[in-house]
């Protein structure tokens, strides 16, 4: 197997007779770093001189027509394409899967294809439950992958999927909702029209914090306690 991000992180592990590559290209980043010299405008496009970031401007261009940029939890925040290539075990190459998956099914999919059991303990303490899918079933046909929801929450940017339907929160103002089987680019806030379901979709998300934060808790030194 042969993993590789944006950032270059790597990690591989060759099973003896196939290597399956699964690389995924982050989304654009609105962050500004800048140079301690300064850019010089009148650099070659591309060249050491030119800016190390794309900013706002044109991270929102280059996430078009997704909202948002990297950190945020809009679509333009956290969808990203995956290539799954595997000679040995793909009997369909070269066809698209539409069905949403996220980075907590890559050690399922890892088991399922090399065949190894998950541990249920380690250091004699028990192991959290595993949140992911195996893709695996992807790899042959189209279709769901049988889930309850795929939950975020990253730097106080929240958003729950269940199906079509998300939540989805930008630090701390109100709830929005958007069905992604007919507005992918999240541009008509159905929340207003809809406060149950966004209420029912909350409960969903505080239940998986309180779950991820007992987790948390379990191994921690002595008088520490997980950050908010």
């Amino acid at each position: 197997f042969f993993f590789q991000a944006e950032d270059g992180i790597r990690d591989k592990l060759v099973t003896g007779v196939q290597t399956c590559a699964l690389p995924i290209y982050n989304g654009a980043s609105a962050e500004m770093m800048i140079r301690g010299e300064g850019h010089d405008p009148n650099a070659a496009a591309g060249s050491e001189k030119t800016h190390l970031c794309l900013g706002p401007g044109w991270s929102t261009v280059a996430n078009t027509p997704f909202r948002r940029h990297k950190t945020w939890v809009h679509e333009g925040g956290i969808a990203t394409p995956l290539i799954a290539h595997w000679p040995g075990g793909i009997r369909t190459p070269g066809e698209l899967r539409h069905q949403p998956a996220h980075l907590i099914d890559f050690l399922p999919t890892i088991l399922d294809v090399t065949n190894v059991k998950a541990l249920d303990t380690w250091n004699d303490q028990p192991v959290p439950p595993r949140p992911g899918k195996s893709l695996v079933p992807t790899f042959t046909r189209d279709g769901q992958i049988a889930r309850d929801y795929l939950w975020w929450s990253h730097e106080q940017n929240r958003a729950l999927r269940a199906g079509d339907w998300k939540i989805v929160v930008s630090k701390k103002g109100p709830w929005e909702l958007y069905n992604l089987a007919n507005d992918r680019a999240e541009s008509k806030n159905l929340a207003s029209e809809q406060p149950d379901r966004v209420r029912e979709m909350e409960r969903l998300w505080d239940q998986e914090f309180q779950s991820q934060l007992r987790w948390a808790k379990t191994d921690l030194p002595e008088n520490k306690t997980p950050a908010k």
